[in-house]
């Protein structure tokens, strides 16, 4: 009897490990080094000395830096609200000048600073003053308000995977369907109330934010009872893979990819978290530059959430049919499966 409830507690231990694990791969290897990634800064002007002193941080550089030269500051300014620079450097004697976007990333926003502090040494200017090209809003002066709902609408969307999964495991598909979406919706609205009238992190454009939030956790809550139905009790497991260990990391909340490696860089160009994240930035901040990739995104991770619920529907069809019982005899749900998979779905 001791060494069956031994084998049991150490079964049930392997989830939590795992978790530990993973955490500590994804967060670590995205967090733990931040530096330049081709980091995309432009120097202003046309001058021979201007092409001189790109030329130079280019090749100092490496594969730290992609240096352009801009003709004007107003160049400059614009590509940094189309988001195709992280800052740009206008060069004076006297009154030196970096130009950044700190609505797009705050740290992104300290590397650009750093470079060009360090730039402005070499040449012997003064120290550059710094202008913001973006206004954040009230109630979020870094910019980062955004992630941190991105937090609560991930755990608040597979936490409730879980839910559905282990209570309704006797519904039909299309029934747990509907309760995702429903999920879904009250989820997003938890969210904007708390990034609008409560925290102040949406200011405008409420709606088109309660959209996508709305859009991306009833992607996840469609993915997790899709994978249910072939993952069981280690749902919890693979959500916390997919939405947050490689989500979190990839979305540019923390460290835009001009700060990170070229694993999670590449997650961030299609990942829905990054869809998300950047999506809302876009229409907060940027005038809506980029928006239409970032929505492209999540409505293919619905898409996809909804293609694999209706093949868990087949295959729960094909299991059914194989299964010899009387017509009429009620659905058996394991309760101890069932409480161990909600023990199981923790928030992180």
């Amino acid at each position: 009897m001791a060494s069956h409830q031994i084998r049991h507690v150490a079964t049930h231990l392997l989830t939590p490990l795992l978790m530990c694990l993973g955490m500590g791969l994804a967060y670590l290897g995205a967090f733990h080094q931040p530096e330049p990634n081709h980091l995309a800064v432009a120097v202003v002007g046309d001058s021979p000395q201007v092409k001189v002193l790109a030329q130079t941080m280019k090749d100092k550089g490496g594969d730290a830096l992609d240096v352009i030269t801009v003709p004007s500051r107003d160049e400059a300014v614009d590509q940094l609200r189309h988001r195709d620079l992280a800052g740009a450097y206008v060069p004076d004697p006297q009154k030196p000048e970096v130009l950044v976007a700190k609505a797009g990333s705050d740290t992104t926003a300290m590397a650009v600073e750093a470079v060009f502090h360090q730039v402005s040494v070499q040449q012997g200017a003064t120290q550059p003053t710094t202008t913001d090209v973006t206004t954040p809003s009230s109630g979020d002066p870094t910019a980062q308000g955004i992630f941190f709902l991105l937090v609560a609408l991930s755990i608040g969307s597979y936490g409730s995977v879980a839910a559905i999964g282990a209570a309704g495991a006797g519904l039909s598909m299309r029934v747990r369907a509907l309760i995702g979406l429903g999920t879904s919706l009250l989820v997003s609205l938890i969210g904007l109330v708390l990034a609008g009238p409560v925290f102040h992190v949406v200011d405008h454009d409420a709606a088109a934010i309660w959209a996508m939030s709305w859009l991306y956790s009833a992607g996840i809550l469609a993915i997790g009872i899709g994978l249910h139905t072939f993952l069981k009790r280690w749902t919890t497991l693979g959500m916390m893979v997919l939405f947050v260990m490689l989500n979190f990391t990839s979305s540019g909340g923390v460290y835009s990819p001009w700060l990170q490696n070229d694993f999670f860089g590449t997650l961030h160009h299609f990942w829905n978290g990054a869809g998300f994240v950047e999506g809302a930035r876009s229409l907060l901040y940027f005038d809506s530059a980029g928006l239409g990739s970032r929505i492209a995104s999540l409505v293919i991770w619905f898409a996809a959430g909804v293609v694999l619920m209706a093949i868990a529907a087949a295959a729960e069809k094909r299991q059914a049919a194989a299964v010899s019982e009387p017509r009429h005899a009620a659905p058996v749900v394991r309760s101890e499966d069932a409480e161990e998979e909600m023990e199981e779905a923790v928030g992180v």
